[in-house]
């Protein structure tokens, strides 16, 4: 568990500008945990036990997913929409989340990574509420546009590559109801972007996405079709709300 929470911490890049260790120990000790679902917590479970501990860090911790759980059901969302699905924790709290006759459509091209999650789905009794889709996302998005879903999500969870972002952000303007929440995970990418291009204790891996999360970050804050905030919980959330 202690390797678990290191982790999450990352490289140097994050230490200082988010969380220490120790306070995100706490606050998954003192307020993620005890809250946590126990079908999230069994799929985070094996999602760690299958997919090793680097890879498991692909899903959302607890204390993400529990904040935007607590959104959705003040937002009163009924129709969402998810990028980037992995083994379906955030899908899966999503689901919880949403009202009974309420749906979600996730979509990824890994559908074996999503069935790791599915018993857990199903489990939970949430499985009505799921429409999983394997294609890459901007396919997807542009049938969703022709299939006469314009204006009518609620919210929408992109957890994808960092390239694209801007590409889905314009797609999902079309597709996201007026008042309606777009969430980008990871855009403080282990708090790369905070920091300078010559610091040379930066593993090279880290800055394949620096860039894009840089370029994605300053076309939001000069969008004046939204309002937007980039919240320091996890790897950084920006919500986006429409005008």
């Amino acid at each position: 568990m202690d390797e678990l929470f290191s982790n999450r911490e990352g490289s140097s890049a994050q230490k200082g500008l988010l969380k220490s260790p120790a306070l995100l120990k706490y606050i998954f000790e003192r307020s993620g945990y005890p809250k946590e679902h126990e079908q999230l917590k069994q799929l985070r479970e094996i999602t760690v036990q299958k997919y090793g501990v680097n890879r498991s860090t692909m899903s959302v911790p607890v204390d993400e997913a529990q904040f935007l759980s607590i959104l959705l059901k003040i937002m009163n969302a009924k129709k969402t929409l998810e990028i980037g699905v992995f083994t379906g924790y955030s899908l899966l709290s999503t689901a919880l989340a949403l009202p009974s006759d309420g749906k979600i459509i996730g979509i990824d091209v890994d559908r074996q990574a999503y069935e790791t999650g599915l018993p857990f789905i199903q489990k939970a009794g949430v499985e009505h509420k799921i429409d999983f889709i394997q294609t890459d996302a901007l396919s997807a998005l542009h049938d969703l546009i022709n299939g006469k879903h314009e204006e009518t999500f609620d919210y929408v969870f992109v957890d994808a590559d960092k390239k694209n972002f801007i590409k889905y952000h314009e797609l999902l303007l079309k597709l996201v109801k007026k008042g309606g929440i777009i969430a980008y995970d990871n855009t403080l990418w282990l708090g790369t972007v905070a920091m300078s291009e010559n610091n040379d204790k930066i593993e090279d891996s880290l800055w394949q996405n620096r860039e894009p999360t840089l370029e994605f970050n300053n076309y939001i804050a000069n969008d004046t079709r939204i309002e937007s905030t980039i919240l320091s919980i996890a790897d950084g959330v920006t919500l986006c709300r429409c005008l």
